[in-house]
């Protein structure tokens, strides 16, 4: 536990809150500016970045998800139910995104022993235990099997997921990424992903296992806590908690380097969703 509290222990964080961006912020501009965010903390240009970001009504796809033997029929459907699909640059499966979904980012530099993967995985893991300590729940990390993006990372209440980690390691930075279903219904989002991938695979074989999504494992924090959270809610505690890990935090936006950065790791970002889905991304 002390090894990860370390690592939420800084001398400042620096905020970068893009949760109310609104419908017209897309997804792909996320991942790379926290690839940019990578790049500036790795080199010692930036303090410790605490990143807020929601995306609407988006299923973000992992790499794996572009070799099912059906995807074009997949995500048509998901383009029907009024989504937009992209191809995120990491491992991990589908997940959905929408307006009851706060996604969050810890960008650290790794140091000269470097950041264990398990640490910085148990960093988040201690930071959703701080902010709902006093709602008196179990947040227990493990697999959830039969919910999507399935991961030792799952964070659940009562073997219910309500959020997932990830970790993208890029020039000397660490992101670790966390996905947390603030309200609405945990169970329809899981039941969205369970028919894309009733659609994409229509029951062939494939060499990678796909999960079998049973939407009943999964839930909103709203639902698991019995009562009404948004992601103003959500925001304000996760302030309230960094500020007690640091000295400072402060608010800021992309300097001028980073969005010179920015705009190069954005390319590679529309590259490589053309690659998957042509020019119609």
């Amino acid at each position: 536990m002390q090894s990860s509290v370390t690592l939420l222990t800084q001398p400042a964080w620096r905020i970068i809150d893009q949760s109310g961006l609104g419908p017209h912020f897309e997804a792909k501009h996320s991942f790379a500016i926290d690839d940019t965010l990578c790049s500036t903390v790795g080199k010692g240009l930036s303090q410790a970045v605490a990143r807020s970001w929601v995306h609407h009504d988006t299923i973000v796809l992992g790499i794996q998800d572009t070799k099912l033997p059906f995807l074009s029929e997949g995500t048509a459907f998901l383009r029907e139910q009024g989504y937009r699909v992209i191809v995120r640059n990491s491992g991990g499966l589908a997940v959905v995104l929408d307006e009851g979904v706060l996604n969050l980012s810890l960008i650290f530099s790794e140091t000269e022993k470097g950041i264990d993967i398990n640490r910085g995985y148990d960093a988040m893991w201690d930071l959703m235990k701080e902010l709902f300590k006093e709602n008196d729940v179990k947040i227990e990390a493990k697999e959830i099997v039969g919910s999507y993006c399935p991961g030792s990372y799952d964070l659940s209440i009562n073997e219910k997921k309500f959020a997932g980690i990830s970790q993208r390691r890029l020039r000397g930075g660490v992101a670790v990424q966390i996905y947390l279903c603030i309200n609405k219904s945990g169970s329809e989002r899981a039941e969205l992903i369970r028919k894309f991938y009733d659609i994409a695979l229509k029951g062939e074989r494939t060499k990678f296992s796909y999960p079998q999504i049973k939407p009943h494992t999964m839930a909103s924090l709203s639902e698991l806590l019995d009562c009404e959270l948004s992601v103003q809610d959500v925001m304000l505690k996760l302030l309230i908690t960094l500020k007690s890990f640091s000295e400072k935090i402060y608010s800021s936006q992309l300097t001028a380097e980073e969005l010179e950065l920015f705009t190069a790791n954005l390319q590679r970002m529309v590259d490589r969703n053309e690659k998957v889905f042509g020019l119609s991304t």
